[in-house]
């Protein structure tokens, strides 16, 4: 197996957060199975183990996974915007060894948040945000219930206080939301991940039933909460295919949204098919199983100790059911895992290409925190692809803060770029050979277009990407891995059903800045009815022929002879809309001296 490197995802979670899939463990008092001989610190962020300074680069969206534009997001003392893509560079946060937090805020959506047991190399985050909608609405003073569609429910003696303490008087806006289990997007949505401190100050892991996110607002938008000594009752539905295994009480845990994790208290009973509680404060409420854990870091290789990134780690546990994680650029995931329990791991590609797993193994028990690597064998049926480029900014200058996103089939990998250079690498099935690439510059806020390619397995070459925003079209290509040529302007792009030496489809491109050495003649000859796809060169002079190929003109001084370029023609839209190539290859100059070339055509076609 070759080398798989840098393949992250933007719509991943890079951490073994379990949640509940198959089967619930059987509480044993409100916290769970507590050893007495468990060494518990004075402070629980003892547990975290020593800070440490770490890249995060992460992508914010809402419930539709559309990006989110605009969210701050807080990790320690650094902070970050999101782009029109949702998309957050912090390089150099510090955080924890064994715990990392990341706070996404935005007016118009509830406060949100990850974390994560960070790896070294980069840390990539997904955060799923949620609108503050208003689901009801009480009157301080007096008692009310405000019910949602579901079921979910919070009942107030109507005793309210602001942030700072004083007594609140008026309307109150509750802004609800019930979390279900069962709910794909639920990982997304939930603040931190299932990691608390029980009720005697210990680490646990949880395995939830459900929660519940409660805001509570001012007819002046301001922040309330329970005044002291009140409390509420809260309704959390369970969903029929958890009633099964949903014990009649189970601890209550709180987000703590300044530490990032949950803690324990009280308890919620089963009542039908609701858990209702009693609590004397507002953030996120969960009901959860708690168990004890440790960390686990786990590192896929190739058989040549080469890391795979991006490969879909599974752990099984009998007890807390299944959970995904996605290995970084290291080839390592890290999270979370039940202790004394042995786990069934499973390694499989990103694009799943069936249900069969690249890799098997039964792991543990594990006692303590620990760190293993898996070798995964080679795998016919997989293709693996680099993808090699380098990205500028507008003015020719290597982008140091940016990233680029290679879209393939439904799946969108996002890598960040540091010093113009980038590199991808991706396992896929063998349907589609087609891919897209977009780059933004997080720093000067421009980015590339969207520009189609074909895979030329095992390694394409991209060449120079630029973002530009007022670039509407481009021919960009270079020779001997010199300086990139640019054009941007004086482009006629044409395409022809028939033409006076070719019955067949034609595509004509040219582009002049008045200076030889700056200009570009192109020259297809297309397949009928399937114009897309890759074509070799061939030797155009003008006489008819039955060839179909591609020729690059003589202002590039490309002998039509010894020419071993291959273009791939991914887009020939409607007029008004876009032709894609991009070739690379070798040639002969008309003086016979040898030369490579990359380059890349995306321009609007006129006819």
């Amino acid at each position: 197996m070759k080398r798989i490197k840098n393949i992250p995802n933007f719509i991943l979670i890079l951490l073994l957060s379990l949640i509940v899939v198959t089967s619930c463990q059987k509480d044993d008092g409100p916290s769970g199975n507590t050893n007495p001989q468990e060494n518990i610190p004075d402070t629980f962020s003892e547990y975290f183990g020593n800070e440490i300074s770490r890249d995060f680069l992460g992508t914010v969206i809402d419930k539709n996974h559309n990006p989110i534009e605009g969210a701050t997001i807080t990790i320690g003392s650094s902070t970050a915007t999101t782009d029109s893509n949702g998309v957050f560079i912090i390089n150099g946060a510090t955080v924890n060894q064994r715990f990392g937090y990341v706070k996404a805020e935005k007016p118009g959506y509830i406060h949100a948040s990850r974390s994560v047991v960070p790896s070294n190399g980069t840390n990539k985050v997904n955060i799923m945000m949620l609108e503050a909608t208003v689901v009801g609405s009480v009157t301080s003073g007096s008692s009310g219930t405000v019910t949602d569609n579901d079921g979910s429910s919070v009942s107030f003696d109507g005793n309210f206080i602001k942030e700072d303490g004083t007594s609140y008087s008026g309307s109150v806006d509750v802004i609800m939301h019930h979390l279900d289990p069962t709910d794909e997007d639920m990982p997304l949505q939930m603040p931190g991940m299932l990691y608390a401190e029980n009720e005697n100050g210990a680490e646990r892991m949880l395995q939830t039933l459900g929660m519940l996110a409660v805001e509570l607002r001012g007819s002046g938008g301001e922040d309330l909460n329970l005044s002291e000594g009140s409390t509420s009752e809260i309704k959390i539905p369970v969903d029929a295919s958890l009633m099964s295994i949903a014990p009649a009480t189970i601890p209550l845990w709180y987000f703590d949204e300044t530490t990032g994790y949950w803690k324990e208290e009280g308890q919620a009973t089963l009542q039908g098919n609701m858990y209702v509680g009693t609590v004397s404060h507002f953030s996120f409420w969960n009901c959860d199983i708690p168990a004890e854990a440790i960390t686990l870091c786990v590192t896929t290789t190739d058989e040549d100790n080469v890391p795979l990134a991006n490969m879909s780690v599974s752990i099984t546990s009998a007890t807390f059911g299944t959970t995904y994680g996605y290995t970084n650029e290291n080839g390592e995931v890290c999270g979370y895992v039940p202790s004394n329990e042995s786990l069934v791991l499973n390694v499989y590609s990103y694009n799943f290409c069936d249900d069969a797993s690249l890799y098997n193994e039964t792991i543990g028990p594990f006692n303590s925190d620990s760190s293993i690597t898996v070798v995964v064998p080679d795998n016919p049926d997989v293709i693996q692809e680099t993808v090699v480029g380098t990205f500028n900014t507008c003015n020719g200058q290597p982008v140091s803060d940016g990233y680029v996103q290679l879209s393939y089939g439904n799946q969108t990998f996002i890598d960040t770029v540091t010093n113009g250079d980038f590199e991808i690498n991706l396992l896929r099935c063998t349907e589609s050979n087609t891919f897209g690439i977009e780059a933004s510059d997080y720093v000067n806020l421009q980015t590339t277009d969207s520009i189609s390619y074909t895979f030329t397995t095992p390694l394409t070459n991209i060449g120079t990407i630029s973002a530009c925003n007022a670039v509407t079209e481009f021919i960009e290509y270079t020779v001997d891995d010199g300086e990139s040529v640019f054009i941007f302007e004086n482009i006629s792009a044409n395409f022809y059903l028939e033409s006076p030496n070719y019955p067949g489809p034609t595509i004509d491109i040219f582009a002049s800045s008045n200076n030889q050495n700056n200009c570009y003649y192109m020259f297809g000859v297309l397949n009928d009815p399937d114009y897309l796809g890759t074509y070799d060169s061939f030797a155009f002079d003008g006489s008819v022929s039955d060839d179909t190929g591609f020729f690059i003109g003589e202002c590039l001084n490309v002998a039509p002879e010894n020419n071993n370029i291959t273009y791939n023609l991914t887009a020939l839209g409607d007029v008004g809309e876009y032709i894609d190539v991009n070739f690379s290859g070798s040639y002969e100059d008309y003086q016979g001296n040898p030369h490579t070339i990359t380059g890349v055509v995306h321009v609007l076609r006129d006819n």
